[in-house]
Parts: structure tokens; C-alpha cells; sequence
């Protein structure tokens, strides 16, 4: 089975790894070419457009960065060129409209379309311990499972096209939320003299505890090191696409909002390539502190 696979980024690039160390044929295409260098000296494929790509392989990946990047790849590329019978696996975290609508326009080509956001960042690809999240058609999702076995350790197939981006969705809300409680709280902690040290080995054995506090604050903020595992610019997008659907739950006032308004002016203070713990910069700036380690 020949895969392609569309955007060698952060993520792409080490489930394209992962292909290719299990034994399948990989044709690889990136917008920018110098990012195919390391995956050709791998052993896969470049191939130089789209269209190439789509023609020559049964499987299409995509790992992308925004929605509107999603719908230009397949309504301009790869929906035209492919094969009837062809399964396209979308990793991108997109709303589920644009999951829908896609999906929709494949279904008219004979091509299957499934989406499938993942959780685990650059460290869960290299590993292949991602949570994929699965929405679409079931028959294609079986089609495809031993695939997505070498990239993901949770598979969840959760129903129609867009249950996917949903539940991934719902996942960055909480990443959002957990991202902006844990900055307000090591702020203001250090303001009124806590020990920034001290006062995480408290949190971090207490119930106030999280995988974001231990993150954030272990790999990040204590180093003063915000090179992303997940950017600012992309947690803004999926709060934002996730507060859509708390609103359109029937939802009126609801605390992703605060993150997505923090996440936007982080975004906009020039901080969108940082790392999603960033959102403590401005934060410190305003309170007057720095959250480090103890000197």
C-alpha cells in the first residue's frame, strides 16, 4: 500500500518516520522542499506537486497547519487527481464543518475522507503513542487501522465524519484552559513571594495537578525555554474553533473565552512561534515577575 503524505512539519515528519521504519512505501510532499530533505534520506519519495502525489498513491496523509491550508490542499489538489477508491487520512486539527464539507465533496470523487486529529505532540509521533481521534466512515477507518497503529497508541473511532474534530476539539479547549490557569496561578504566586519552585511541588501533589502544570513548567517556564512542542498561534485557532462549538451547544459564558482572548493577545505581542506555555509572558510582564527556577 503506497502512502502520501502531505505537510512534513514538526509532526508530519516523524510520523513519516514512523511509515517508513515500518515497511511502507512513502511518497512525501511539503510546501517548503528543504523540510523532504531528511524524510528522502530516509527513504521516501518527493514528489513536486499535489497533483503527482494524489495520482500514484492509494492512501493520502495530510498533517497541516490551518483549516484554511485543509481545504486548499484537497479542493485544489488532491479531490481532482486522486483515484476513486483512494482513503485520505487528515491529521490537522480543524473544525468540523471543514471536516464535513470535505468529506462531502470526496464522497462525489468515489474517495474516502477521515478525519483524524492526534494528541501527544512532537514526542507522541516519534514514539508512536499519538490518541487518534476518528471520524468518518467505518469501513474505510478498518481499511486503514494498521496505519494508523504505527503512528497512534489510542485509536478511537467515534462515529461520522467531523466526530473527530469534535473530540480534539474538546481536548485543546481543556489544553487552553489548563495552559492560562496554571500561568495565573504561578504569576500571582510568585507576586505575593512563593517560592515558583516550591509552590509547583505543592501544586504538582496536590489535586490542583495536571499534565499542562507539569509541561508547562518542567520543559518550559522554569528554563526559560519556549521553543514549541505546540505554537501559541495554533492553540489560539483550536480554542477559538472549540468556543464555536460551546456556543453553538447553548453555552453563553464559559472560561475558554478568557483563554482565547489571552491566546489572541499573546498571538498579536509577536509571541504566535513560541510555545503554548508562553502565555505566561505577558502575564509576568504585567504582574512585574519572572517564574524561574530558585537562584
Amino acid at each position: 500500500m503506497k502512502i502520501g503524505f502531505i505537510g512534513i512539519g514538526v509532526m508530519g515528519s516523524r510520523m513519516v518516520k514512523r511509515l517508513l521504519d515500518h515497511g511502507y512505501q512513502v511518497s512525501v510532499y511539503n510546501r517548503t522542499k528543504e523540510k523532504v530533505k531528511a524524510p528522502v534520506e530516509h527513504g521516501a519519495t518527493h514528489e513536486e506537486s499535489i497533483a503527482l502525489l494524489a495520482q500514484n498513491c492509494e492512501v493520502i496523509c495530510t498533517c497541516l497547519s490551518m483549516p484554511g491550508d485543509v481545504l486548499e490542499v484537497y479542493q485544489a489538489g488532491i479531490l481532482e487527481n486522486a483515484r476513486p477508491g483512494t482513503i485520505c487520512i487528515d491529521f490537522t486539527s480543524v473544525g468540523a464543518d471543514t471536516s464535513k464539507t470535505i468529506c462531502s465533496q470526496a464522497i462525489e470523487k468515489g474517495i474516502d475522507y477521515l478525519d483524524c486529529p492526534v494528541s501527544g505532540g512532537p514526542e507522541g509521533a516519534e514514539s508512536g503513542s499519538l490518541t487518534i481521534m476518528v471520524g468518518g466512515e467505518k469501513t474505510a477507518f478498518e481499511k486503514v487501522f494498521k496505519i494508523l497503529e504505527v503512528v497512534g497508541g489510542t485509536i478511537e473511532y467515534l462515529g461520522p465524519s467531523g466526530s473527530g474534530s469534535i473530540a480534539k476539539l474538546m481536548n485543546q479547549y481543556l489544553v487552553a484552559v489548563h495552559s492560562l490557569a496554571v500561568s495565573e496561578v504561578m504569576v500571582t504566586g510568585s507576586k505575593f513571594g512563593l517560592a515558583p519552585e516550591q509552590l509547583y511541588k505543592i501544586l504538582s501533589t496536590s489535586y490542583g495537578d495536571s499534565r499542562i502544570l507539569r509541561r508547562h513548567m518542567e520543559e518550559y517556564v522554569f528554563d526559560r525555554q519556549f521553543e514549541p512542542g505546540g505554537a501559541v498561534k495554533y492553540v489560539h485557532k483550536d480554542v477559538r474553533l472549540a468556543n464555536q462549538l460551546l456556543q453553538e451547544a447553548g453555552l453563553r459564558e464559559f472560561t475558554g473565552q478568557l483563554a482565547e482572548e489571552a491566546y489572541r493577545f499573546s498571538t498579536e505581542q509577536g509571541l504566535g512561534d513560541l510555545d503554548m506555555s508562553a502565555v505566561i509572558l505577558p502575564l509576568e510582564e504585567q504582574c512585574g515577575v519572572v517564574v524561574k527556577k530558585n537562584s
